[in-house]
């Protein structure tokens, strides 16, 4: 007996048979499919969903807290403007370049003439007698009036037509007509030669320094003699230029201080001839 029929084992009729069939079975489900479908499954039930909110803060059922109320700020008190600076012994008007208080509408006529008065004695002082303020321009005349200018040259036009003996009106209208218009043309001189000043600055200022002459024209009115009147107004007209030498002349640039001076020492001049030729 030979290896390969030692190996085979016979098979029975029926086992041959049931072989068959299962082999016909594999072969009908592979070419028409699955002859049943299994039933699909139940769905998943849906997760419980978490509420997202958009907001960053977790409302709150609390009543808000109350609110303060913003408090209000105050204003601060007005600072004190004494009549003297304890300094300089100045009036605080003229060091701060102000003026008086604005509210000067209801206060009694004789506080107005009083505040004038002291404005134009205190002025007085610093534009004709020595003081260290006299270097200063800006300082020395801060607080400007007109009140004294024209007093000032009233009261030489004054002195000038009572000294006349005749046609005393004339020579009034002459002497404050040359006076003012002289000022004038003066301040103009000066702004046109680039000076930095103000123009009625420069008016009261020029009025002023007429204070030394209305002083030689009254002591000529009262001493009629022509070497008194001499030494007099040489005098008189020294002080007059001396006072105002150093306002014009730091008022303009140094090379045309001599266009600025000289107009003015012009005009003193001719107003000491008319307190000697007046007779």
């Amino acid at each position: 007996m030979s290896h390969d029929e030692r190996d085979t084992i016979p098979l029975n009729q029926s086992s041959q048979s049931d072989i068959d069939e299962i082999e016909n079975l594999i072969t009908a489900s592979v070419q028409f499919g699955p002859s049943t479908v299994l039933a699909a499954s139940p769905p998943s039930p849906t997760p419980a969903s978490i509420p997202i909110s958009t907001s960053p803060f977790i409302p709150s059922n609390l009543p808000p807290p109350p609110q303060k109320p913003n408090p209000v700020p105050t204003a601060p008190p007005p600072p004190s403007n004494p009549n003297h600076n304890a300094n300089s012994g100045l009036p605080q008007s003229s060091m701060s370049g102000f003026g008086p208080p604005p509210n000067t509408l209801t206060e009694p006529v004789w506080e107005t003439v009083k505040r004038d008065l002291s404005r134009i004695v205190s002025n007085l002082k610093l534009v004709v007698f020595p003081n260290p303020y006299r270097e200063d321009p800006g300082k020395a005349l801060r607080d400007w009036d007109l009140w004294g200018p024209f007093f000032f040259i009233v009261f030489l036009g004054l002195t000038l037509s009572w000294s006349a003996s005749v046609k005393k009106s004339e020579v009034f209208a002459v002497a404050f007509a040359l006076l003012a218009t002289g000022a004038i043309i003066l301040t103009l001189n000066v702004l046109l030669l680039g000076g930095h000043i103000i123009f009625f600055q420069s008016l009261s200022l020029l009025g002023y320094c007429l204070f030394p002459l209305d002083i030689g024209a009254l002591i000529c009115l009262l001493k009629d003699n022509v070497m008194v009147k001499l030494v007099v107004v040489c005098v008189t007209l020294s002080w007059s230029s001396w006072a105002a030498y150093p306002f014009m002349s730091t008022a303009v640039n140094p090379r045309r201080k001599a266009l600025a001076l000289y107009p003015v020492l012009l005009m003193y001049v001719s107003v000491g001839f008319l307190i000697i030729a007046i007779n």
